[in-house]
């Protein structure tokens, strides 16, 4: 499976609602600013970057970067839909794990449009037109009968109906879900939501589809995320022990015939990819079929929707199948259970900018390892035998479609004291969020940079 791969450095916007109060090249010049004093490294050192993004023209990515350096580095964009932060930083990880370089960037950002998602050219048919055409046929045998609302809501909402009618699950435990994402999200100063509206309030918001209120779903959202992943060697070369967090399992799967060919509302969302992609990633960590999600304490899900979080409890092996509202009733998501799930906020609290989102949840998962989450921080993480502490889970997926899952953990070498990412940012931004200056900028640049560029550069 290769090398040894860790996160090493770590930064994230605001994540705010969309009205074009920011360019891309603002937040992702942030977000990598950011990511590059957290390591206490400069542009020059890294090798290759990934960019993703959804919603916006061919070599963003280079624009966003170049402030930083136009040293020549391989930079690549990446668009995977709702997946796309994950995406980039899958091949990120790809280079360093497979010893072509020794560190590598991932950055991702959104600016969005509000309301639900459209697509953008209209002349011509959209990738995902069978996924929602599917879905829908699918209604037809469903207790609920005929569905509406916007495509995306609709599709995750069947696949949430058809979870009711299999297992016993109802609208009140989405409710549940939702409301728990937004308490978590009252601790995080990057979540466009901090509201913590209750499971009353998020009952009675307005119906988006028959199973879904507007507070179980995620918002559309501008922001930016960046992680850099390198080698053991370069950890040790600089001294990174303190924060390196390892990937020890991650993997990228895409659609297999089920999605279509099951008549399940619940494959055509991702379901089955889903279980798939997380078993490889236990497998890469060195466990077998179903094992080792009672070593994880902490995890990111892709809560969309407050259905794929109820369905992913299960495609994750989380419980038993069929049996993901009873860990919803017995409270095993959240702080003083046995997870904490979305302890951000989620999507639906945090927001969902599609090419950030990712990068976001690693971001967080990252910090919790590290243990500087603060007022998010999941208890329990380090009160185990081993000094490496419990795993981070990440999910990520998008229609279309593809799924990463990444395990994360410390490394045996991990140790506390001296200088880390805060001292360099000067405070700490696991749960401090703050812009950047000119001054971090140039901290950070590379030696080879446009004065041109920078000089029409906005933060």
């Amino acid at each position: 499976m290769g090398r040894r791969s860790f996160i090493i450095g770590v930064g994230c916007t605001a994540f705010i609602k969309p009205r074009g109060l920011r360019t891309t090249n603002e937040m992702g010049l942030e977000a990598a600013t950011k990511a590059l004093l957290d390591a206490g490294i400069t542009y020059d050192a890294v090798e290759a970057a990934f960019v993703g993004y959804v919603y916006g023209d061919s070599t963003a990515g280079q624009s966003a970067l170049y402030p930083l350096g136009m040293t020549g580095i391989p930079i690549a964009n990446v668009n995977n839909n709702c997946s796309t932060g994950s995406t980039a930083l899958f091949q990120a990880n790809n280079l360093v794990k497979g010893g072509l370089v020794e560190c590598a960037l991932a950055l991702g950002f959104e600016r969005m449009n509000p309301g639900s998602l459209g697509t953008v050219y209209k002349d011509r048919e959209s990738p995902t037109v069978l996924f929602n055409q599917r879905s829908q046929e699918l209604e037809e045998g469903m207790s609920a009968g005929a569905n509406f609302g916007p495509g995306a809501p609709r599709m995750f909402a069947n696949a949430g109906q058809e979870y009711f009618d299999k297992y016993g699950a109802n609208i009140d435990h989405l409710a549940q879900i939702a409301a728990k994402n937004h308490k978590h999200s009252t601790n995080n100063p990057y979540a466009q939501f901090r509201n913590g509206w209750t499971k009353e309030q998020v009952l009675q918001a307005p119906k988006i589809t028959k199973q879904l209120t507007k507070l179980m779903c995620s918002p559309t959202s501008d922001g930016a995320a960046c992680c850099i992943v390198a080698s053991e060697d370069f950890v040790h070369k600089h001294g990174l022990e303190n924060q390196a967090i390892e990937i020890v399992g991650q993997a990228l799967t895409t659609d297999y015939p089920t999605a279509f060919d099951t008549r399940s509302a619940m494959d055509v969302i991702g379901f089955g990819m889903t279980r798939a992609c997380a078993d490889k990633a236990f497998q890469q960590a060195g466990f077998g079929v179903g094992e080792g999600r009672d070593q994880v304490g902490v995890i990111e899900v892709h809560d969309c929707f407050a259905s794929n979080e109820l369905i992913t409890y299960d495609a994750l092996r989380l419980c038993t199948t069929g049996e993901a509202h009873k860990l919803v009733e017995r409270g095993d998501n959240t702080y003083g259970g046995k997870w904490v799930v979305n302890p951000s906020g989620g999507l639906e609290a945090k927001g969902h900018p599609l090419g950030a989102t990712g990068l976001g949840m690693h971001f967080y998962i990252t910090m919790q390892l590290r243990n500087w989450a603060g007022p998010m921080q999941a208890p329990g993480l380090f009160d185990v035998q081993d000094k490496r502490g419990k795993y981070g889970m990440v999910h990520n997926i998008g229609i279309g479609g593809a799924v990463v899952v990444s395990l994360l953990r410390r490394p045996e070498f991990y140790k506390e004291g001296g200088t880390d990412g805060r001292q360099r940012l000067g405070y700490n931004h696991a749960h401090e969020c703050k812009s950047i200056t000119r001054k971090d900028v140039d901290k950070v640049k590379a030696r080879e940079t446009s004065t041109y560029v920078l000089e029409h550069a906005k933060l």
